[in-house]
């Protein structure tokens, strides 16, 4: 056995293999407009983060919600994986909570080039639209993860067989 001194598993310069390993199993937060005038947000859990030359994300959502139609519209999203004291948060942009005001006064955003950002998020993406199509009762959305910032790591919010658990 030898004993170096560096870290046996030092972080990866790669920014969306970092994003990538924030993120898996995560629930997320998208967002897309303008915050006050036409802003659309979703919690989404059915993703993945492909890596290569152009890093993508894969996401399916609903095809109804205001944030698909946003998001084709303005061609950008801001992706934030959420922690556990987000639990409340996406419960709201699910639609499954109670929202008095609109989910996004039940938080502070800032607005980025992107759509509006979780203030107090730390890690998040901008991201801009490469193509969608149908997957089964979803659309499957392909976005180029253009912007990334890799902030501390929190306890991150897993959805797990119609529950919230925290990682």
């Amino acid at each position: 056995m030898t004993i170096h001194s560096g870290h046996p598993f030092p972080t990866p310069s790669d920014p969306a293999r970092r994003f990538r390993g924030r993120v898996g199993g995560g629930v997320t937060l998208w967002t897309s407009g303008v915050l006050g005038e036409d802003a659309a947000g979703l919690t989404v859990s059915s993703f993945m983060v492909a890596l290569g030359e152009e890093a993508r994300v894969l996401a399916l959502v609903d095809p109804d919600s205001d944030l698909r139609e946003t998001l084709v519209e303005t061609g950008r999203a801001v992706v934030v994986p959420l922690g556990w004291d987000d639990r409340g948060l996406a419960e709201a942009f699910a639609g499954t909570a109670p929202a008095p005001g609109g989910a996004f006064r039940q938080a502070p955003f800032v607005a980025t080039d992107f759509g509006p950002r979780l203030e107090s998020a730390t890690t998040w993406a901008g991201v801009e639209l490469v193509d969608e199509r149908d997957a089964g009762w979803s659309v499957e959305v392909a976005v180029r993860l253009a912007e990334i910032e890799i902030g501390d790591e929190a306890d991150l919010l897993l959805h797990h067989r119609g529950r919230f658990h925290r990682l």
